[in-house]
């Protein structure tokens, strides 16, 4: 426990010492300039549509996207710099860093998700459901986080480089989040696309949140935001056994 402590707090002050926390709240703010303000009037002229409300799904799921791609350049780095062989010279289990590494992580969630309710209370989206509805809402959100966070750090320490690291994780993201129904209704793409947009994670996870918050969770809706969530979290873990156990091989 108190390697893992140690460890934990290294990497804890390296993301205050990296700026990760400012830029937590930087994410969602810088969001919110780019589209709630320009859109907001076109969009609430739709019957029935809160655009606040209707964004705050897409705000959250991008501020974890964020701790996700910090947390893999964080790892990639000390590959760079061979800490992860200097700690494989050292009597501890062999996936102690990798937990430490995720405890850290997931207090980088933490703050990442609270900075992206704060900036959606600002712009106006209120919880619709209660209690109940907004922790069911953060819950997925966090497990989201802590999927992709794992999926980061495994492909951090399988990746070459830096580099390679953030541009095998930058195109996925701002692909699947700019056709998602993250921004907007699915039906309001091109008829072509359409399906593609409706049945992809990010739109699942934009869907399932606002189910939870308008009180309307079903199991029908909340199902496949549920599965993609597992397949994130046990392919995040494979992919951080796998690189954790190559480089002890190496």
């Amino acid at each position: 426990m108190r390697q893992w402590w140690a460890l934990s707090m290294r990497v804890m002050a390296s993301i205050a010492r990296n700026g990760e926390f400012v830029t937590a709240l930087l994410s969602p703010v810088l969001l919110a300039v780019c589209f709630y303000l320009p859109m907001r009037s076109m969009m609430n002229q739709a019957p029935g549509m809160d655009y606040a409300a209707f964004l705050m799904p897409i705000i959250t799921l991008q501020s974890v996207a964020f701790a996700a791609s910090a947390a893999a350049i964080r790892v990639a780095m000390d590959r760079v710099n061979r800490i992860n062989i200097r700690f494989r010279s050292l009597p501890m289990p062999l996936l102690l860093p990798a937990s430490a590494r995720l405890a850290a992580n997931a207090a980088l969630l933490i703050v990442s998700l609270a900075c992206a309710v704060v900036v959606s209370v600002v712009i106006g989206w209120r919880p619709g459901a209660g209690i109940s509805g907004t922790v069911g809402l953060l819950a997925l959100a966090f497990g989201v986080g802590i999927g992709l966070v794992l999926l980061a750090d495994g492909i951090g320490l399988l990746a070459g480089s830096p580099a390679a690291t953030s541009q095998v994780l930058a195109l996925p993201v701002l692909v699947l989040g700019m056709l998602s129904s993250g921004f907007m209704p699915a039906e309001r793409f091109p008829q072509w696309i359409a399906p593609f947009v409706r049945h992809q994670p990010i739109s699942r996870f934009a869907e399932a949140m606002r189910a939870f918050n308008d009180g309307t969770a079903t199991a029908a809706v909340i199902a496949p935001a549920v599965w993609w969530c597992a397949g994130l979290l046990v392919l995040g873990a494979a992919l951080v056994v796998a690189g954790t156990t190559k480089g002890a091989d190496s």
